[in-house]
C-alpha cells in the first residue's frame, strides 16, 4: 500500500489527525480485519478529535489562564466560603453564551484566579472564548 504518499498528502490537505491515525492503523495488525467503514470511522473520529484538541489549546491560550485549573477539582472546603452550587451554576457557562462578564472578589490568598482559570478551562472545551484579566492588568489596559 502507498503509504508514505496517503500520510503526506493527508498532511497537505491539513489533515494531521487522519494522517496520523492512518499511520498507527497500518502498523497494526489487527487493523486489516477492519471494513473500510471502519477504517474510515477511526480516521474521521481522530481528526475530529485533533481538531477540537487545536481549537480548545487555541482558545485557552487566547485566553491567557495562568493556571492548569479545571473545576472537577474545586475545593469546596468551608474555609474558603465557596458555594458548591453556584459554582456549578456558573460551570455550566450559560452567563458566558448570555454575554456577561464575571467578576471574582474575596481576600488574598482564597484562590479566586484559580477559579476564574477553572472556569476559563470549562469554556474553553465547551467552545467558548473567553479572557481572563488580573485587576492591575485590566486597569492598565482599560487606561489606553
Amino acid at each position: 500500500m502507498l503509504t508514505n504518499p496517503t500520510i503526506d498528502m493527508l498532511r497537505e490537505l491539513g489533515l494531521s489527525g487522519m494522517a496520523n491515525a492512518f499511520h498507527e492503523l497500518e502498523t497494526q495488525p489487527e487493523a486489516r480485519a477492519l471494513t473500510h467503514g471502519e477504517w474510515l470511522a477511526i480516521l474521521l473520529e481522530r481528526e475530529a478529535t485533533t481538531r477540537r484538541q487545536k481549537r480548545f489549546e487555541a482558545r485557552a491560550r487566547a485566553a491567557r489562564l495562568r493556571h492548569d485549573a479545571q473545576i472537577e477539582n474545586a475545593d469546596f472546603r468551608a474555609t474558603r466560603g465557596l458555594d458548591r452550587n453556584l459554582f456549578m451554576r456558573l460551570a455550566t457557562c450559560d452567563w458566558i453564551r448570555q454575554r456577561h462578564s464575571l467578576l471574582l472578589i474575596g481576600p488574598a490568598g482564597v484562590g479566586k484566579s484559580w477559579l476564574a482559570c477553572a472556569l476559563g478551562h470549562k469554556a474553553c472545551r465547551e467552545d467558548l472564548s473567553v479572557a481572563y484579566h488580573r485587576v492591575p492588568r485590566l486597569f492598565a489596559s482599560l487606561a489606553l
